[in-house]
């Protein structure tokens, strides 16, 4: 086992939790769960551990709550966003992390709390470009669930709709992840146990944040859902400006 067992049973309970957190407000849970893993995990295994984790978090919502699934917007977000991880991956080393970042918590926050998207970018050219967008970006966060998730809750105001729906988008999108390190060496073998047990207590989590949200209106699930995206768009702008700072000491000095 790669983790004390104080350590091990401490992911399998974050892992539910986290699970719970995005059943009920609609995003959130991968953000805490990578920044916990962060933590805990040597720097090789955060990644692939989380990518593989939350997989399994979200076929596990995907399946519970498939009858509320979009499906005209996960066959047109899907596949440009695998375009644009694809463009992405070319461009990587091109793009500095904390202005992305900034970029990102400014486009949460406009998502979040601007006017309503036009009914252009809520159609069909709309949503290929907000997977490519998001398919990009993907690459340089650690978790891009909150945008994806951002995205796709200005097309909905129905809770199950935008829960579902999001878990189906980010289940093909978080797929790749597995084949893609594991052919460039990463031993998953080593880390089954752990996976197998956090997808497990996911699923238990996502059980019950789903049985908890169709208890709410949508109207508070709204409401949550702003307030976690918006929390989630703040950290992005500390970190951002917690790398910028450095840098411009650096060129005032």
């Amino acid at each position: 086992m790669p983790a004390s067992d104080w350590m091990f049973w401490g992911l399998v309970l974050l892992s539910a939790s986290t699970s719970l957190l995005t059943a009920i407000a609609g995003a959130g849970g991968g953000a805490v769960l990578i920044a916990m893993l962060a933590l805990v995990l040597p720097a090789p295994a955060i990644i692939p551990v989380h990518g593989v984790v939350q997989m399994g978090s979200n076929v596990g919502r995907t399946v519970l709550a498939w009858r509320h699934i979009d499906w005209f917007t996960v066959a047109w977000f899907v596949p440009f966003g695998l375009l644009g991880t694809t463009v992405g991956s070319l461009l990587l080393v091109q793009f500095p992390a904390p202005l992305l970042q900034l970029c990102i918590a400014l486009f949460l926050l406009y998502l979040t709390w601007g006017p309503k998207l036009p009914q252009l970018v809520l159609g069909k050219a709309g949503l290929a470009c907000g997977g490519l967008i998001t398919g990009f970006i993907s690459l340089f966060v650690g978790a891009s669930g909150p945008v994806v998730a951002a995205f796709i809750k200005s097309r909905f105001s129905e809770r199950m709709t935008t829960v579902a729906t999001f878990a189906a988008t980010m289940s093909m999108q978080h797929a790749p992840k597995a084949l893609v390190f594991g052919l460039a060496g990463f031993v998953f073998k080593d880390w089954l146990l752990l996976i197998a047990a956090m997808m497990a207590a996911g699923f238990i989590g996502t059980w019950v944040g789903l049985k908890w949200l169709k208890r709410i209106s949508n109207h508070r699930f709204n409401q949550i859902f702003r307030w976690v995206i918006t929390l989630l768009a703040l950290r992005l702008l500390w970190v951002a400006f917690d790398a910028f700072i450095p840098a411009l000491s650096g060129i005032t000095s």
